[in-house]
């Protein structure tokens, strides 16, 4: 009951600062939690601790933010998870699926899908492809990832920490990425494709 009054006290406290709750009984947020103006919230979002969000930014439903600091004009979701040490710049958006641990996403980046960004240093006009996974635990400990400025990801992209891929490179689809990649390179690892003719079931 000590809850539930807290969470209307906390959420009234929004709407009159200007934030837009579609449906403000579906969102929870932390007693220290701190929004921004022109913010949008949709249903079924859960803001936990030591949560900073800026101006113009929308979250959308079910996703789950704790220890973030949100600068201004970003979209998060729906159904992600940003957990602590994250950093999400302006002008970036963090799409469905997408798990970001103590990263930083730099200015205009983009992670859109399905993806896992942890340990990650990135920058600015970065483009994350569908499915990718920044490897940064190699079962001892945590490796950095570095992702400089301008830098395309291919979907269902591994990147082993520790690791650098640099500016202006690109990262074909499907790739496991074990060493550094060079500025303006196009970085590929993949088998050849076979196919076997007239192939019949056995």
């Amino acid at each position: 009951m000590k809850e539930k009054k807290l969470q209307n006290k906390l959420r009234n406290n929004f709407i009159k600062k200007g934030v837009k709750m579609i449906a403000p009984e579906t969102v929870f947020f932390s007693k220290d939690t701190k929004v921004g103006k022109k913010v949008v919230i949709e249903p079924y979002v859960v803001i936990s601790k030591n949560v900073k969000i800026g101006n113009n930014v929308t979250i959308s439903s079910f996703s789950h933010l704790e220890g973030v600091k949100i600068d201004n004009n970003v979209n998060i979701g729906p159904y992600a998870r940003i957990r602590p040490g994250a950093v999400i710049k302006s002008g970036s958006k963090i799409g469905n699926f997408v798990e970001v641990k103590k990263s930083i996403i730099g200015k205009n980046s983009k992670v859109n899908h399905l993806s896992y960004i942890g340990d990650t240093v990135m920058g600015s006009n970065v483009n994350v492809g569908a499915g990718t996974i920044t490897c940064n635990y190699d079962g001892k400990k945590k490796n950095k990832t570095r992702i400089k400025n301008k830098v395309f990801v291919g979907s269902n992209s591994s990147l082993v920490a520790p690791v650098t891929v640099n500016d202006n490179s690109i990262i074909g689809a499907g790739s496991v990425i074990t060493k550094n990649v060079l500025k303006n390179s196009l970085a590929l690892e993949r088998n050849e494709q076979q196919e076997i003719k007239n192939y019949k079931k056995k």
